[in-house]
């Protein structure tokens, strides 16, 4: 079989498109790139859709952690310090547990037991929480003249947040959210850990990569092929939120913008 071949029958095979069967003998290079490839499909839907999502919730639980009111503050300070102060591995196993307890009460919550759903609510949850910390830390950072130029040309309320509060805290908090981005995507990782099943065996990059470890006694060539991708997309993410950063600070002169340092996380 041709390499090419090998591509057209495997590289959509994580999502369900191509040979349903997997290689049982002649582990080629071409098998295993071309495998933890379409497996990376879900690293990047759970990278994506967690980080959307969450990027929205994070800005609310800033806001609802910097409100004076006790109703709005409290609830988002204990999200942000149940989530970030428990590991994400735990995370998984507790959410998978609720779920699995909520499908024997009702069907409508089945879907919530697979990877697809299930462990995506997990890392939205997660990042929103840490991304929230971040930007509730910008908030705080906002210079008081920015605000009170604001109120001397009479903006109160939502015009104010948009064109002065917002933009102000997303580029002092964008070097530090680029961080919080790049260790979700390796965090997608542990989704093969956790206790929702993969589907029909249409598993993550890391479910093929421990496949072909184990049908071959040798993990030197699949491990390191998954990090090949992983670091490739992780200079995708850096370069593309480079250049948002550029964007954000564009009308800063060139010694007083934010640089970008990627520093990522040890542990979660």
């Amino acid at each position: 079989m041709s390499c090419w071949q090998t591509v057209q029958d495997y590289g959509l095979r994580a999502v369900g498109i191509g040979e349903r069967l997997l290689p049982r003998e002649d582990f080629t290079l071409c098998q295993q790139f071309t495998l933890i490839g379409s497996g990376m499909i879900w690293n990047i839907y759970f990278g994506i859709f967690a980080l959307l999502l969450g990027f929205f919730f994070a800005t609310a639980l800033a806001l609802g952690k910097g409100s004076k009111n006790p109703l709005f503050r409290k609830p988002a300070e204990w999200f942000i310090f149940v989530l970030r102060g428990s590991p994400l591995f735990i995370q998984f196993f507790f959410a998978y547990f609720v779920f699995l307890n909520l499908k024997s009460v009702h069907p409508f919550f089945d879907p919530f037991t697979a990877a697809w759903l299930g462990a995506l609510i997990v890392l939205f949850l997660n990042t929103a929480a840490y991304s929230g910390e971040i930007f509730y830390g910008a908030l705080r950072s906002i210079p008081k003249g920015d605000v009170e130029a604001a109120d001397a040309y009479g903006m109160t309320g939502w015009p104010r947040f948009r064109r002065i509060v917002w933009p102000t805290m997303l580029r002092l908090a964008w070097p530090a959210y680029t961080n919080e981005a790049i260790f979700l995507f390796h965090a997608t990782t542990l989704v093969f850990f956790s206790g929702f099943p993969a589907w029909q065996q249409r598993g993550d990059a890391l479910y093929y990569a421990n496949y072909f470890a184990d049908k071959t006694f040798n993990p030197f060539i699949p491990y390191p092929i998954l990090a090949l991708y992983f670091i490739i997309f992780t200079l995708m993410i850096v370069g593309l939120f480079g250049l948002i950063n550029k964007r954000l600070n564009r009308h800063l002169p060139q010694e007083r913008r934010s640089k970008m340092r990627i520093r990522p996380n040890l542990i979660r």
